[in-house]
């Protein structure tokens, strides 16, 4: 007993001691258990992608081959390390082939992917910007029409993921996003993905899969770093310094746009059998008797497009790539516009919620179904555009929409889940 009344007293003579060591310890035991938790998770995936690697298959079929594009500059440069860790064990269990390619430098990707010979798949391994190359790279290709047709899988390693939450299940732990989003690629589980097109006068066109964002909202939202000093007030800060310096913030725009157009009903995912040989001999006869009248050519009607003046805080041309199994009618991308007549609170408000999500828009916007737009911005108007959360020079630019473009594989829960959604 007096030994543990001299602990004590130890303890209360050199409180200030005491309670950094217990801040330590704390700290330690919850960062191992954060460790040990990883490598529950890792283990768990591992197990699951051994019994792909233990599949048989017959000699004359050959090892899925898969290029993986790895951008190690992302998420601060940690990505090659947590790709290392979490994704290629899975890959390797699983028996598939992985060619590792590595980014350098900034635009790097879209050269890669112009020189890239054909894969069974293709795995993008970064964040936004590294997606956006990959895919301007793939569509920029003189054989992108069947190329395109190579599924792509996404791993999570940036900063900024926006595609991750229509593929996959998220979390507040990186390891499994990562586990997760590597073994809905072995699963083989496809979504298709509209693609926008966006060309300027001179450059050659680039291509996003979520959109296009121009306006006041994007700018402060690019300043909000600056203001870290200020903790949680920091979005706050930023979008009310920004009123200061002008206010109101409103843009001028011309936009041009075209009716949506039906949506084609979908192919199916295996050819039909073909016919036995009497049945084609019969229909080659019957063709050659009585040949078919060839229709003459159609004339194709000029394109009908409208025009709308709009003075917004921000616009914002979306794909429908945040529900990609939802059922529509038309294949259309969406024109959101801002209205203009915001007060500084109202403005401080909706950019909190936007820097949440930025597709978020609220009752009283604009919005318009198009097949196409057109941007005219007004002589002097300068800033920048957010394309795939990518910085570009704002510029008079022509934006087409390219329907279910480009295969991208889902997660089974997830895919339920948006299933249940538009239910």
């Amino acid at each position: 007993m007096a030994r543990v009344v001299k602990v004590f007293r130890t303890l209360r003579n050199h409180w200030k001691k005491s309670t950094f060591a217990v801040c330590v310890l704390s700290y330690g035991s919850y960062w191992l258990y954060g460790k040990h938790c990883d490598s529950l998770l890792r283990r768990e995936a591992c197990l699951v992608a051994r019994e792909y690697g233990r599949q048989q298959i017959s000699p004359q079929e050959r090892l899925r081959k898969a290029t993986v594009i790895l951008n190690p500059a992302a998420c601060n440069g940690k990505a090659n390390n947590l790709f290392e860790k979490n994704a290629a064990p899975i890959l390797n269990l699983a028996g598939v082939e992985i060619t590792v390619v590595k980014t350098d430098y900034e635009g790097q990707g879209k050269k890669l992917l112009e020189l890239m010979e054909e894969t069974d798949m293709l795995i993008v391994a970064g964040g936004d910007g590294t997606l956006q190359e990959v895919i301007t790279g793939l569509l920029r290709r003189t054989d992108q029409d069947t190329f395109s047709n190579t599924p792509i899988g996404f791993i999570p390693l940036g900063s900024h993921n926006s595609l991750s939450p229509s593929l996959h299940l998220l979390s507040d732990n990186k390891v499994k996003d990562i586990t997760s989003a590597t073994l809905s690629i072995l699963k083989g589980e496809t979504v298709p993905l509209d693609v926008l097109q966006i060309k300027g006068e001179k450059e050659q066109p680039v291509f996003a899969l979520m959109g296009l964002r121009w306006g006041a909202f994007r700018d402060v939202a690019a300043t909000i770093s600056k203001y870290w000093y200020l903790g949680p007030l920091k979005t706050n800060a930023a979008h009310w310094f920004s009123t200061l310096r002008e206010w109101p913030l409103v843009r001028d725009v011309s936009v041009s746009y075209l009716a949506p157009s039906l949506r084609p009903p979908d192919l199916p995912p295996q050819k039909p059998p073909r016919p036995n040989l009497l049945y084609r001999i019969i229909r080659r006869l019957k063709n050659y008797m009585n040949p078919p009248v060839e229709e003459p050519p159609k004339v194709e009607e000029p394109e009908k497009w409208e025009e709308q003046q709009l003075s917004t805080l921000e616009l914002f041309i979306q794909t429908h790539n945040k529900n990609p199994v939802e059922r529509r009618t038309n294949d259309s991308l969406m024109i959101c516009a801002e209205p203009s007549d915001f007060t500084v609170s109202e403005f401080i408000t909706v950019g909190n919620k936007k820097e949440e999500d930025s597709t978020v828009f609220t009752k009283n916007s604009t919005k318009l179904e198009a097949s196409a737009c057109q941007l005219q911005l007004p002589e002097g108007a300068g800033g920048f555009f957010n394309i795939d959360n990518e910085e570009y020079d704002a510029m008079p630019v022509e934006v087409r929409l390219l329907p279910r473009k480009l295969r991208f594989f889902i997660s089974t829960e997830r895919k339920e889940q948006l299933l249940s959604q538009t239910q």
